[in-house]
């Protein structure tokens, strides 16, 4: 085995699996925008034998049997968020999780806001 071989093996977790392949390649989740602070849920026990599920698609769903944000969920997956955002997008497509957007504060159309913002800097 070469230097390059041994770094993408781990001794207790075996060969370790790019990120990419866990999502076929894909980078934009098929359904959903995830926020970090997103809240998810699952609407079901986790399945046993679904096909197309993966074992991180599992591994949300039980997660998932609690409200937790998508930051929570990629913090124990070990994921990146883009990873896990697709992962998201596939479960929410097939109606094994809801998703609760945040909120926003305040209206992004009010033109007030954006004097606020204008004068504010005028002040410095």
């Amino acid at each position: 085995m070469t230097s390059s071989d041994e770094r993408w093996l781990d001794e207790q977790a075996g060969p370790v699996v790019r990120p990419y392949v866990v999502t076929s390649g894909r980078m934009q989740p098929i359904r959903g925008d995830f926020d970090l602070i997103s809240l998810v849920v699952a609407t079901g026990p986790a399945p046993t034998g679904e096909i197309g599920l993966g074992p991180e698609h599992i591994a949300i769903i039980r997660l998932c049997q609690n409200l937790m944000s998508v930051a929570e969920i990629t913090g124990y997956l070990d994921l990146p968020a883009g990873t896990v955002r697709v992962l998201l997008g596939d479960l929410l497509d097939r109606g094994f999780v809801m998703v609760q957007e945040p909120e926003p504060e305040f209206d992004m159309q009010d033109h007030r806001l954006y004097e606020a913002v204008i004068n504010g800097l005028r002040a410095l």
